[in-house]
Protein backbone atom coordinates (compact mmCIF):
# COMPACT_ATOMS: atom_id res chain seq x y z
CA UNK A 1 0.00 0.00 0.00
CA UNK A 2 2.88 2.35 0.78
CA UNK A 3 4.36 1.74 -2.70
CA UNK A 4 0.99 2.41 -4.28
CA UNK A 5 0.62 5.68 -2.35
CA UNK A 6 4.09 6.81 -3.46
CA UNK A 7 3.18 6.20 -7.10
CA UNK A 8 -0.09 8.09 -6.68
CA UNK A 9 1.80 11.01 -5.13
CA UNK A 10 4.24 11.09 -8.03
CA UNK A 11 1.64 10.87 -10.76
CA UNK A 12 -1.56 12.38 -9.40
CA UNK A 13 -3.19 14.90 -11.71
CA UNK A 14 -2.35 18.54 -10.88
CA UNK A 15 -5.00 20.53 -9.02
CA UNK A 16 -4.36 23.67 -11.05
CA UNK A 17 -5.79 23.83 -14.58
CA UNK A 18 -3.25 23.21 -17.32
CA UNK A 19 -2.77 25.97 -19.86
CA UNK A 20 -4.51 25.58 -23.19
CA UNK A 21 -2.50 24.12 -26.03
CA UNK A 22 0.59 21.95 -26.13
CA UNK A 23 3.73 23.24 -24.43
CA UNK A 24 6.17 24.42 -27.09
CA UNK A 25 9.58 23.95 -25.49
CA UNK A 26 13.03 23.04 -26.71
CA UNK A 27 14.42 19.54 -26.33
CA UNK A 28 16.11 18.68 -23.08
CA UNK A 29 19.74 19.77 -23.55
CA UNK A 30 21.03 16.29 -22.66
CA UNK A 31 18.91 14.53 -25.29
CA UNK A 32 20.96 12.56 -27.80
CA UNK A 33 20.28 12.67 -31.51
CA UNK A 34 18.84 9.15 -31.23
CA UNK A 35 16.44 10.31 -28.51
CA UNK A 36 15.41 13.28 -30.64
CA UNK A 37 14.52 10.96 -33.51
CA UNK A 38 12.47 8.71 -31.24
CA UNK A 39 10.69 11.76 -29.79
CA UNK A 40 9.70 12.89 -33.28
CA UNK A 41 8.50 9.39 -34.19
CA UNK A 42 6.50 9.05 -30.97
CA UNK A 43 4.88 12.47 -31.38
CA UNK A 44 4.03 11.48 -34.96
CA UNK A 45 2.49 8.25 -33.69
CA UNK A 46 0.18 10.19 -31.36
CA UNK A 47 -0.93 12.37 -34.28
CA UNK A 48 -1.49 9.33 -36.50
CA UNK A 49 -3.52 7.48 -33.88
CA UNK A 50 -5.72 10.56 -33.63
CA UNK A 51 -5.92 10.96 -37.41
CA UNK A 52 -7.01 7.33 -37.85
CA UNK A 53 -9.74 7.67 -35.22
CA UNK A 54 -8.13 5.58 -32.50
CA UNK A 55 -7.75 8.24 -29.77
CA UNK A 56 -9.95 8.70 -26.67
CA UNK A 57 -9.75 12.42 -25.79
CA UNK A 58 -6.82 12.77 -23.35
CA UNK A 59 -6.90 9.11 -22.31
CA UNK A 60 -4.72 6.17 -23.39
CA UNK A 61 -1.02 6.22 -23.92
CA UNK A 62 1.84 5.37 -26.27
CA UNK A 63 5.38 4.99 -24.97
CA UNK A 64 8.81 4.64 -26.53
CA UNK A 65 12.03 3.44 -24.96
CA UNK A 66 14.83 6.02 -24.84
CA UNK A 67 17.79 4.80 -26.94
CA UNK A 68 20.85 4.16 -24.81
CA UNK A 69 18.85 4.26 -21.57
CA UNK A 70 16.75 1.10 -21.42
CA UNK A 71 15.37 2.00 -18.00
CA UNK A 72 13.84 5.24 -19.36
CA UNK A 73 10.84 5.70 -21.62
CA UNK A 74 8.83 8.59 -23.06
CA UNK A 75 5.09 9.01 -22.60
CA UNK A 76 2.40 11.65 -23.15
CA UNK A 77 1.65 14.51 -20.74
CA UNK A 78 -1.72 13.65 -19.19
CA UNK A 79 -4.10 16.42 -20.20
CA UNK A 80 -3.06 17.00 -23.81
CA UNK A 81 -5.11 15.84 -26.75
CA UNK A 82 -3.18 13.58 -29.11
CA UNK A 83 -3.36 16.27 -31.81
CA UNK A 84 -1.46 18.65 -29.47
CA UNK A 85 1.47 16.40 -28.61
CA UNK A 86 4.89 17.45 -29.86
CA UNK A 87 8.31 15.84 -29.68
CA UNK A 88 9.50 18.18 -26.93
CA UNK A 89 6.33 17.92 -24.81
CA UNK A 90 6.84 14.21 -24.06
CA UNK A 91 7.69 13.29 -20.48
CA UNK A 92 10.61 10.99 -19.70
CA UNK A 93 10.18 8.58 -16.78
CA UNK A 94 12.00 5.53 -15.44
CA UNK A 95 10.68 2.03 -14.83
CA UNK A 96 9.88 2.92 -11.21
CA UNK A 97 7.64 5.81 -12.27
CA UNK A 98 10.04 8.59 -11.34
CA UNK A 99 9.96 11.57 -13.67
CA UNK A 100 13.37 12.11 -15.26
CA UNK A 101 12.44 15.10 -17.41
CA UNK A 102 9.18 17.02 -17.67
CA UNK A 103 9.16 20.12 -19.88
CA UNK A 104 6.02 21.54 -18.29
CA UNK A 105 5.21 20.84 -14.60
CA UNK A 106 1.57 21.82 -15.23
CA UNK A 107 1.24 18.32 -16.70
CA UNK A 108 2.12 14.93 -15.30
CA UNK A 109 1.54 11.33 -16.44
CA UNK A 110 -1.43 9.00 -16.18
CA UNK A 111 -0.95 6.29 -13.54
CA UNK A 112 -2.44 3.47 -15.67
CA UNK A 113 -0.06 4.54 -18.42
CA UNK A 114 2.86 3.97 -16.09
CA UNK A 115 1.55 0.61 -14.85
CA UNK A 116 0.83 -0.85 -18.30
CA UNK A 117 3.85 0.52 -20.14
CA UNK A 118 6.49 -0.04 -17.46
CA UNK A 119 5.35 -3.68 -17.26
CA UNK A 120 6.05 -4.27 -20.95
CA UNK A 121 9.24 -2.23 -21.20
CA UNK A 122 10.72 -3.98 -18.16
CA UNK A 123 9.86 -7.48 -19.38
CA UNK A 124 10.55 -7.07 -23.12
CA UNK A 125 13.95 -5.50 -23.95
CA UNK A 126 13.15 -6.13 -27.64
CA UNK A 127 10.18 -3.74 -27.48
CA UNK A 128 10.85 -0.12 -28.40
CA UNK A 129 7.23 1.08 -28.38
CA UNK A 130 3.99 0.14 -26.60
CA UNK A 131 0.62 1.40 -27.87
CA UNK A 132 -2.73 1.12 -26.04
CA UNK A 133 -6.20 2.12 -27.30
CA UNK A 134 -9.86 2.15 -26.26
CA UNK A 135 -11.55 2.11 -29.68
CA UNK A 136 -15.18 1.00 -29.98
CA UNK A 137 -14.19 -1.94 -32.20
CA UNK A 138 -11.36 -2.97 -29.90
CA UNK A 139 -13.53 -2.79 -26.79
CA UNK A 140 -16.28 -4.74 -28.54
CA UNK A 141 -13.96 -7.58 -29.58
CA UNK A 142 -12.43 -7.59 -26.09
CA UNK A 143 -15.87 -8.46 -24.69
CA UNK A 144 -16.57 -11.33 -27.11
CA UNK A 145 -15.79 -14.80 -25.78
CA UNK A 146 -14.43 -15.79 -29.20
CA UNK A 147 -11.95 -12.92 -29.21
CA UNK A 148 -10.29 -12.08 -32.52
CA UNK A 149 -11.03 -14.55 -35.32
CA UNK A 150 -8.78 -15.12 -38.39
CA UNK A 151 -11.60 -14.19 -40.77
CA UNK A 152 -9.49 -12.35 -43.33
CA UNK A 153 -5.92 -11.70 -44.41
CA UNK A 154 -5.56 -8.69 -42.11
CA UNK A 155 -6.55 -10.73 -39.06
CA UNK A 156 -4.28 -13.59 -40.15
CA UNK A 157 -1.29 -11.32 -39.54
CA UNK A 158 -1.85 -12.35 -35.91
CA UNK A 159 -3.97 -15.55 -36.33
CA UNK A 160 -3.85 -17.53 -33.08
CA UNK A 161 -0.83 -15.59 -31.81
CA UNK A 162 -2.93 -13.02 -29.95
CA UNK A 163 -2.42 -12.60 -26.22
CA UNK A 164 -5.30 -12.01 -23.78
CA UNK A 165 -5.32 -10.37 -20.36
CA UNK A 166 -8.31 -10.60 -18.04
CA UNK A 167 -9.82 -7.37 -16.74
CA UNK A 168 -8.77 -6.56 -13.16
CA UNK A 169 -10.26 -3.07 -12.90
CA UNK A 170 -8.56 0.22 -13.80
CA UNK A 171 -4.83 -0.54 -14.13
CA UNK A 172 -3.52 1.37 -11.10
CA UNK A 173 -2.22 -1.61 -9.12
CA UNK A 174 1.50 -2.07 -9.66
CA UNK A 175 1.10 -5.78 -8.88
CA UNK A 176 -0.78 -6.17 -12.17
CA UNK A 177 2.42 -5.45 -14.11
CA UNK A 178 3.69 -8.99 -13.65
CA UNK A 179 0.49 -10.50 -15.03
CA UNK A 180 0.35 -8.08 -17.97
CA UNK A 181 3.89 -8.98 -19.00
CA UNK A 182 3.35 -12.72 -18.48
CA UNK A 183 0.18 -12.74 -20.59
CA UNK A 184 1.77 -10.80 -23.43
CA UNK A 185 4.80 -13.08 -23.48
CA UNK A 186 6.68 -12.68 -26.76
CA UNK A 187 3.65 -11.69 -28.83
CA UNK A 188 3.08 -8.47 -30.78
CA UNK A 189 -0.54 -7.78 -29.77
CA UNK A 190 -2.77 -8.33 -26.77
CA UNK A 191 -6.49 -7.92 -26.22
CA UNK A 192 -7.21 -6.53 -22.77
CA UNK A 193 -10.51 -8.23 -21.91
CA UNK A 194 -13.45 -5.83 -21.44
CA UNK A 195 -10.98 -2.97 -21.89
CA UNK A 196 -9.19 -2.43 -25.20
CA UNK A 197 -6.18 -3.24 -27.36
CA UNK A 198 -2.41 -3.22 -26.94
CA UNK A 199 0.32 -3.53 -29.58
CA UNK A 200 4.11 -3.47 -29.36
CA UNK A 201 6.96 -3.19 -31.83
CA UNK A 202 10.71 -2.98 -32.10
CA UNK A 203 10.15 0.55 -33.37
CA UNK A 204 7.42 3.18 -33.11
CA UNK A 205 6.59 2.47 -36.75
CA UNK A 206 6.15 -1.25 -36.15
CA UNK A 207 3.93 -0.71 -33.10
CA UNK A 208 1.71 1.68 -35.06
CA UNK A 209 1.36 -0.64 -38.04
CA UNK A 210 0.60 -3.58 -35.72
CA UNK A 211 -2.12 -1.56 -33.99
CA UNK A 212 -3.54 -0.28 -37.28
CA UNK A 213 -3.88 -3.86 -38.55
CA UNK A 214 -5.30 -5.11 -35.26
CA UNK A 215 -7.87 -2.31 -35.26
CA UNK A 216 -8.87 -3.07 -38.87
CA UNK A 217 -9.19 -6.75 -38.01
CA UNK A 218 -11.52 -5.91 -35.12
CA UNK A 219 -13.62 -3.58 -37.28
CA UNK A 220 -14.04 -6.09 -40.08
CA UNK A 221 -14.90 -8.91 -37.69
CA UNK A 222 -17.71 -6.85 -36.20
CA UNK A 223 -19.01 -6.00 -39.69
CA UNK A 224 -18.84 -9.65 -40.72
CA UNK A 225 -20.60 -10.94 -37.61
CA UNK A 226 -23.28 -8.26 -37.84
CA UNK A 227 -24.33 -9.54 -41.30
CA UNK A 228 -26.07 -12.48 -39.61
CA UNK A 229 -24.81 -15.00 -42.14
CA UNK A 230 -22.76 -18.13 -41.35
CA UNK A 231 -19.03 -17.40 -41.25
CA UNK A 232 -16.76 -18.87 -43.90
CA UNK A 233 -13.54 -19.82 -42.12
CA UNK A 234 -10.43 -20.70 -44.15
CA UNK A 235 -8.81 -24.06 -43.50
CA UNK A 236 -6.55 -24.16 -40.45
CA UNK A 237 -3.53 -24.98 -42.62
CA UNK A 238 -4.21 -21.95 -44.83
CA UNK A 239 -4.53 -19.68 -41.79
CA UNK A 240 -1.20 -20.94 -40.46
CA UNK A 241 0.44 -20.49 -43.87
CA UNK A 242 -0.82 -16.91 -44.16
CA UNK A 243 0.28 -16.15 -40.60
CA UNK A 244 3.82 -17.29 -41.36
CA UNK A 245 3.85 -15.22 -44.55
CA UNK A 246 2.61 -12.10 -42.76
CA UNK A 247 4.80 -12.32 -39.66
CA UNK A 248 7.54 -10.44 -41.48
CA UNK A 249 7.58 -7.64 -44.02
CA UNK A 250 6.84 -9.04 -47.50
CA UNK A 251 9.88 -7.61 -49.31
CA UNK A 252 13.49 -7.83 -48.11
CA UNK A 253 15.95 -4.96 -48.02
CA UNK A 254 18.65 -4.81 -50.70
CA UNK A 255 20.98 -6.73 -48.37
CA UNK A 256 18.48 -9.57 -48.08
CA UNK A 257 17.40 -8.86 -44.49
CA UNK A 258 13.75 -8.29 -43.63
CA UNK A 259 12.86 -4.97 -42.00
CA UNK A 260 10.47 -4.62 -39.06
CA UNK A 261 6.87 -4.01 -40.04
CA UNK A 262 6.31 -0.33 -40.71
CA UNK A 263 9.76 0.54 -42.00
CA UNK A 264 8.48 1.22 -45.50
CA UNK A 265 5.15 2.73 -44.42
CA UNK A 266 6.64 5.16 -41.90
CA UNK A 267 8.33 7.68 -44.24
CA UNK A 268 5.09 7.93 -46.24
CA UNK A 269 3.07 8.46 -43.06
CA UNK A 270 5.46 11.20 -41.90
CA UNK A 271 5.20 12.92 -45.28
CA UNK A 272 1.43 12.88 -44.93
CA UNK A 273 1.66 14.43 -41.46
CA UNK A 274 4.12 17.07 -42.70
CA UNK A 275 1.67 18.11 -45.40
CA UNK A 276 -1.14 18.40 -42.84
CA UNK A 277 0.64 19.85 -39.80
CA UNK A 278 4.38 19.49 -39.12
CA UNK A 279 4.12 20.88 -35.57
CA UNK A 280 4.53 17.39 -34.10
CA UNK A 281 8.26 17.84 -34.79
CA UNK A 282 8.55 20.83 -32.41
Amino acid sequence: MKEMKEHRDIMASPHTPAPAGAPRTVFHPDASEAERRVRVDLAACYRLVDLYGMSDMILNHISARVPGADEHFLINPFGLMYEEITASSLIKIDLEGRIVHNPDPAYTINLPGYVIHSAIHAARPDVGCVLHTHTPAGMAISALECGLLPLNQTAMRFASDVAYHEFEGVAVDVDERQRLAANLGGRDVMILRNHGLLAVGQTVAEAFVNMHRLERACQTQLLTQSAGSPLHMPAAAVIEHAYRQLRRAPTPRPDGSFPPHGEREWPALLRMLDRRDPSYRD
